[in-house]
């Protein structure tokens, strides 16, 4: 069963960090890139980082300099670390692996065929 379980959301106030953490099963981690999406109130599913076999990794214009993703293959997990949180970072953040395909920039996050979604985890910044 192919499956993303992620942990580490909460609520955070201004400037404050949270670390997301999404474990995957049921498919060789090794063979997907994996990235995170986010879904904020009244928006569409937007990607936000991306990171590849080859440890290459993207972040969207409005996290760069303080979001920081990571992956340990071992563990078969990625990480989304978050600083300097700022309430536009508010949102439902969605685990993602592309199972060999390329991940669209914005996406039907949890639905969208042919891609692993996690379950959602939201995240607060007041």
């Amino acid at each position: 069963h192919v499956q993303l379980v992620e942990s580490g959301g909460g609520s955070v106030q201004t400037g404050g960090s949270l670390r997301l953490s999404c474990t995957a099963s049921g498919f060789t981690f090794a063979e997907s890139d994996m990235g995170w999406y986010r879904r904020a109130p009244g928006d569409e599913c937007r990607l936000v980082s991306t990171i590849k076999l080859d440890d290459t990794k993207y972040y969207a214009d409005s996290v760069k300099g303080r979001f920081i993703i990571s992956q340990d293959i071992a563990k078969k997990t990625v990480y989304l670390q978050m600083n300097n949180l700022k309430p536009d970072d508010t949102a439902e953040y969605y685990c993602a692996a592309d199972m060999g395909r390329v991940f669209p920039l914005v996406a039907s996050c949890s639905t969208q065929g042919g891609y692993c979604w996690g379950q959602g985890t939201q995240v607060t910044v007041s």
